[in-house]
């Protein structure tokens, strides 16, 4: 009677990693929003608890069957080929349910940090617009000029590393056809705005240069014609002190 309840539980427990196969391994799986990945990851956490908390229930199961082949060794050697058919099934088993659940944790974990990095450079490209914002309008002042200038570069330094992330990560998501849909938008939408974002920066930059290298010549060339008037200004000054007639004077002085 032991022996025939033995071959019930053994069968049961068959019956269950079966089901639980068809449940969490065979099923095909199609993650096309967040909520959908999430929820898959939370079942297959589930699944891999529930599997593991059977293991109890298995080395009770093995425990016994070995008492009774020990006890009488003809009626437990059938069971015991059983068991360890069961158990080799479950074990495989365990090892299929931990490598998918740990699977989703990581595709889950590289969707999040997918989102970081898109968080990460929008902000940098707010403040980029912001930036070329305030290179309208500016005064006609070398300073002002120059320090819009110094400003707008010190963000455009801002390096590509993030951006290799966002497109690395992103790929691998979508060639595994995971949240495919959604991620190309947010790509593209990203990548719309970061072209014509930088493309405008760099535009304003060149810009502001040709303006300020304008200014400084500007500049230099007032410096000049003021040394130069200066400097006629003491001629002169001399001339009319020493009284000298203006037709003696050089042509550029009169």
């Amino acid at each position: 009677e032991k022996a025939v309840n033995l071959k019930k539980d053994l069968a049961e427990m068959q019956e269950w990693m079966t089901q639980a196969e068809e449940e969490y391994l065979e099923k095909d799986f199609e993650y096309k929003s967040p909520e959908e990945l999430e929820n898959a990851v939370e079942e297959m956490k589930r699944a891999k608890e529930d599997v593991l908390q059977k293991e109890v229930r298995v080395k009770i199961l093995k425990d016994n069957i070995k008492m009774l082949a020990t006890k009488v060794p003809s009626g437990g050697q059938d069971l015991m080929t059983e068991l360890n058919v069961v158990l080799e099934n479950y074990q495989l088993l365990c090892n299929r349910i931990r490598g998918k659940c740990h699977t989703l944790e990581e595709v889950w974990s590289c969707w999040i940090e997918l989102l970081q990095y898109l968080d990460l450079e929008t902000a940098w490209l707010n403040t980029l617009e912001e930036r070329v914002q305030m290179t309208e309008n500016l005064s006609d002042k070398l300073d002002a000029v120059n320090d819009a200038l110094e400003s707008l570069e010190s963000v455009l330094r801002h390096p590509a590393d993030n951006r290799t992330q966002i497109r690395e990560l992103g790929q691998t998501l979508i060639d595994g056809g995971i949240l495919d849909d959604i991620i190309s938008e947010k790509l593209e939408a990203f990548n719309a705005r970061y072209e014509e974002l930088s493309h405008l920066a760099v535009s304003r930059q060149i810009s502001l240069e040709q303006q300020l290298q304008t200014m400084r010549e500007t500049d230099h060339m007032l410096q000049v014609l003021q040394e130069n008037l200066v400097e006629l200004d003491r001629q002169l000054t001399s001339y009319l002190t020493d009284r000298v007639d203006a037709f003696q004077m050089p042509q550029e002085a009169q």
